[in-house]
């Protein structure tokens, strides 16, 4: 880069590629100001994609060029590993003046960050006040509602007019929360009573009192609650924000949707990658990583695959006289696999979203099993017809058409009943459901289909 580019706004693809290209070469240049004054210049977000397609190296030498600093608006919009890489280039004091900036949650995360002597070194610079809430953050266990609540929130009594609460947050406006949608309205003993959104509360004359115009609230969150449950709560009730109440009902917390973005994006990711077997994928992993996270996963399937193998073997002799057997085998295997599959998709799905409760499981079987015997049929009479064709054996082609059909049956009734059992037995349906439901349906099709042609070809 010859000399210092004008600062672009990445507006579409082309901008943003010729920004990164910038980048990298104000880095290799060692241009520390640029860097500076283009990241002040954009969205935090956007500055920490920008970051984000640099290279591990690149990007750890970004940061010492910004004096070891990155603003705090950008460092909590990066992604864990990257943050993770800042934080450790930051000296203890850019990450203290980096907590000061930040919201209780936000803060708890970059704390996470780090390992426990450092965090205790740097908690010992922050106001003692600062200090205990955060140590408090840490009483709970990871992604709980206790964690990732803010502890700047905005309550009043229910006594007090709009007026009342009204003046008292603009006194006390350097301790309020950047962002919030509702006034939560609390008893003397700090529990909430209902909620007033600020848009109501700014149509309300000053001397109507919070308790004739609350709302009642419709999530129920505790400090000890999943995260996954939270993000629920905000789904199911299109929520802006929601109070954390803990042990004994009183308020400590808030929740707002901007964490919640984050974490159904991070449960809906997490779930994906079980499916496929992935326990972790990150364009920033190395090689080791990566293998790290598949390997056991591959391994487990190694043991289903000889199961799966094992029962082939009881039939050695039946594939040693009919070749044809062990040609069209693989399609029974391949075809009901894919079914299994399928059912087991809409089936974590669906227990995520909290859709298989009562009667809408049992339903859900029936369905399934249905879904199954009508694909059965349908593909049954496909394959026979082509077996037909292929081999002149109409026997054959029948119990190539009864295999079919049944693992197709058995698919959908394994898709649908395995993620269920294991949601009954306390495991996560998304981890462990697709390695158990592709062994029943190989073992199925390898079974019926070699177990007929035993009995009737032979």
């Amino acid at each position: 880069m010859s000399e210092t580019p004008d600062k672009p706004v990445p507006d579409d693809e082309e901008q943003r590629a010729q920004l990164a290209s910038d980048l990298r070469d104000a880095i290799d240049l060692g241009e520390g100001d640029w860097i500076r004054d283009t990241l002040d210049d954009m969205h935090p977000a956007d500055a920490s994609d920008l970051l984000e397609h640099l290279s591990t190296e690149r990007f750890e030498a970004a940061v010492e060029l910004l004096d070891g600093e990155l603003p705090s608006e950008i460092l909590i919009e990066l992604r864990e590993e990257y943050r993770e890489d800042a934080v450790e280039i930051m000296s203890d004091e850019a990450v203290v003046e980096a907590l000061d900036d930040l919201e209780t949650d936000d803060a708890t995360a970059v704390l996470e960050d780090l390992d426990e002597d450092r965090r205790e070194r740097i908690l010992d610079e922050l106001e003692p006040e600062d200090r205990a809430v955060l140590e408090a953050s840490f009483e709970f266990e990871e992604d709980t509602a206790g964690r990732l609540m803010q502890r700047e929130f905005l309550a009043a009594p229910e006594f007090w007019t709009i007026g009342q609460t009204i003046d008292f947050a603009r006194d006390n406006a350097a301790d309020l929360p950047t962002d919030f949608y509702e006034i939560y309205v609390v008893d003397p003993t700090n529990k909430p009573l209902g909620y007033v959104l600020l848009s109501q509360l700014l149509r309300t004359g000053r001397d109507v009192k919070l308790a004739d115009i609350m709302g009642s609230f419709n999530s129920d969150i505790h400090v000890d609650q999943d995260q996954e449950e939270v993000a629920y709560q905000f789904q199911k009730y299109a929520l802006a924000s929601a109070p954390v109440k803990d042990h004994e009902g009183r308020l400590v917390g808030m929740i707002t949707v901007d964490d919640m973005v984050h974490v159904i994006q991070e449960e809906n990711t997490e779930d994906l990658l079980a499916l496929a077997n992935v326990s972790s994928a990150d364009g920033s992993d190395t090689v080791w990583e990566s293998v790290k996270a598949r390997a056991p996963w591959l391994g487990i399937n190694l043991i289903t695959a000889f199961v799966a193998s094992a029962i082939i073997a009881l039939f050695e002799g039946t594939l040693d006289r009919l070749v044809q057997l062990a040609i069209l085998m693989p399609v029974v295997a391949a075809l009901a696999g894919n079914a299994g599959s399928q059912g087991l998709a809409v089936a974590v799905r669906a227990i995520a979203e909290r859709e298989m409760e009562g009667k809408a499981g049992r339903r859900a079987v029936v369905r399934e099993t249905l879904t199954g015997v009508v694909n059965g049929g349908i593909f049954a009479i496909g394959v026979a017809l082509v077996a037909l064709f292929w081999f002149q054996d109409v026997k054959l082609s029948i119990i190539l058409g009864v295999a079919m059909f049944a693992s197709f049956v058995w698919a959908g009734v394994s898709g649908i009943l395995v993620p269920l059992t294991l949601k009954r037995m306390g495991a996560d349906p998304a981890v462990a459901s697709s390695v158990f439901v592709l062994t029943l349906t190989d073992v199925m099709a390898f079974f019926s289909f070699l177990g007929l042609a035993t009995l009737f070809l032979l």
